[in-house]
């Protein structure tokens, strides 16, 4: 059956049970929301509430599951859900605002009296019991997921929290995330030529990569623990032609560009050498470093080991507890809206918390709000608070209108 043939059943049935005042009419316009509007379901009766249940059966219990719990991928369960919100979402649907979906023309010609009792029925059931099937257990949050990795991987050679103790091998502290991303990307794919580093990276996706990197950008910065060979002071006047890059007391203010201050002297020499012979495919480097000989590049790596290292500018992403906090001031505790405007995301299905999440972010859903909490998000953490919101108890909650308001 055509979408619209069906619909148009859905609406002629609504029409023969005689719902009073459901549908406006093929050419009615949407009606803006007025002050108080959003509100009206909470003064529901149990017979608006009786109406609201006939419509819902008519045209919305095929997606929505029967009782508003919803076996369908990606379709929320209604249940429980706040009224206020349930109707603003509504009226969303119908002024088109939520994209194209079939919902809008479920919605298009329906009253705000249908909305408002509508939404009132599904407010009035019980909510979703917890899923027979558990979520997910949580993933890592980024930081404990790169310090686990380093810890197993790296430490080894690259020392404790990343700094060197071995003369070659280079300190990975004091980085910016995305160069110590991109130089262990350019390992993996040969870019950068190193046997060893390439067999260690091969298995590593660029998820655990990026952990890895920002585990190290987020440590105390310190100097590698290594004997310098090499003149600082005569290092210090080669360096003048490299602060315009790389900071001029060694520390870089472009997240494409290494900090090289702290570094341990031999890796920097080795460094140069590469870029001088063409193993490290730079071509800005490789005339910066035409006419260094050995001795100039021993002097210019002392200098820069001899300085003191600075931490990049990196936030710390907020943990899984920490992102529930702040989830909860608007969403109530453990996802329990007390706002009849704001939704319930507890036992909430967690497809559908992860689409409208990953909505937020692309900003196919609109929501200033929404947006700005979710740009911090990562992959990870979309996953992680679907999950806990899905498998928290869902609480009904009575609102109760106050004279005058």
């Amino acid at each position: 059956m055509q979408r619209s043939t069906r619909n148009a059943l859905i609406f002629a049935a609504i029409a023969g049970a005689a719902i009073a005042g459901f549908c406006r009419g093929a050419t009615a316009q949407t009606a803006p929301i007025r002050p108080g509007d959003d509100l009206r379901s909470l003064y529901a009766t149990p017979a608006d509430v009786a109406d609201g249940k006939r419509l819902a059966d008519s045209s919305c219990r095929n997606c929505h599951g029967f009782n508003g719990i919803s076996a369908t991928a990606n379709t929320p369960h209604l249940a429980g859900q706040r009224p206020a919100y349930l109707y603003l979402e509504l009226k969303a649907y119908q002024a088109g605002t939520r994209g194209d979906t079939p919902m809008n023309s479920t919605v298009k010609f329906l009253s705000d009296d249908a909305l408002v009792k509508v939404a009132a029925y599904y407010a009035s059931l019980d909510p979703a019991p917890a899923p027979a099937t558990a979520p997910p257990p949580a993933k890592p949050d980024a930081v404990e997921a790169g310090k686990t990795l380093a810890t197993a991987a790296c430490a080894g050679c690259h020392g404790n929290a990343g700094v060197s103790q071995i003369p070659g091998i280079p300190s990975l502290i004091g980085l910016d995330p995305k160069y110590l991303a991109d130089a262990m990307k350019a390992y993996k794919n040969g870019q950068r030529k190193h046997d060893t580093m390439k067999s260690m990276l091969a298995s590593v996706g660029d998820v655990a990569i990026n952990n890895l990197a920002l585990f190290y950008a987020l440590q105390p910065a310190a100097r590698a623990k290594t004997p310098v060979a090499g003149d600082a002071d005569a290092g210090k006047e080669a360096a003048a032609s490299c602060g315009g890059c790389h900071g001029d007391v060694g520390v870089s203010g472009s997240p494409a560009t290494p900090s090289l201050a702290g570094q341990d002297g031999q890796y920097l020499v080795a460094a140069l050498q590469a870029y001088k012979n063409g193993t490290r495919g730079d071509e800005t480097m490789k005339g910066m470093v035409a006419a260094l000989d050995g001795n100039a590049m021993k002097n210019l790596s002392a200098f820069y080991a001899a300085l003191e290292p600075k931490a990049p500018n990196v936030r710390k992403p907020l943990t899984t507890e920490e992102w529930t906090q702040r989830c909860d001031r608007c969403h109530g505790l453990n996802g329990n809206s007390t706002d009849p405007r704001l939704p319930m995301l507890a036992s909430q299905r967690l497809d559908y918390l992860q689409k409208a999440l990953h909505e937020y972010r692309a900003r196919t859903r609109k929501s200033a709000e929404m947006a700005a909490m979710s740009d911090g998000l990562s992959e990870d953490d979309v996953d992680n608070l679907a999950a806990f919101y899905a498998r928290q108890k869902a609480r009904a909650v009575l609102f109760v209108p106050l004279a005058g308001k």
